[in-house]
């Protein structure tokens, strides 16, 4: 695989690199609906939403994250993830995540209508639910 092809790549959390290295193709999902980044992309600041981060290595090996919310930077042939979480699907508590899914629900039910509480509990519940299907799958 010829370098030209290949976008450099780094996945950053609170905890420290998650990822560094080269990658084919970057999927991931933002605001405004999923993307997939290659090699020369042109410039982007995107903020993400909780979804499977895929980054296509080779056309043999992909790795695979549970990716919270976060910020997409794609400059100079360079993509930057700062993400709150980054988290192997294999390391997953499908059982942990269904109750902080319900925890999630029970919080915004009671939150008042655009309260902090009611935001901070929809975010919570996107991200269990999304790494939900992501262990599931």
């Amino acid at each position: 695989m010829a370098a030209e092809h290949m976008i450099d790549v780094e996945v950053l959390t609170p905890e420290g690199e998650a990822f560094s290295g080269e990658a084919r193709q970057v999927s991931t999902r933002t605001e405004a609906g999923e993307i997939g980044i290659l090699a020369n992309h042109t410039p982007l600041l995107a903020a993400l939403r909780p979804t499977e981060l895929r980054l296509k290595l080779s056309d043999s090996e992909t790795r695979r994250f549970a990716q919270a919310h976060g910020w997409l930077q794609v400059y100079g042939n360079r993509a930057r993830l700062l993400l709150e979480e980054a988290i192997p699907p294999e390391d997953l508590d499908p059982a942990a995540l269904k109750e902080q899914q319900a925890d999630a629900e029970r919080r915004l039910a009671e939150a008042e209508e655009d309260s902090a509480d009611r935001a901070r509990a929809k975010k919570d519940l996107d991200r269990a639910e999304a790494f939900l299907a992501i262990s599931a799958g």
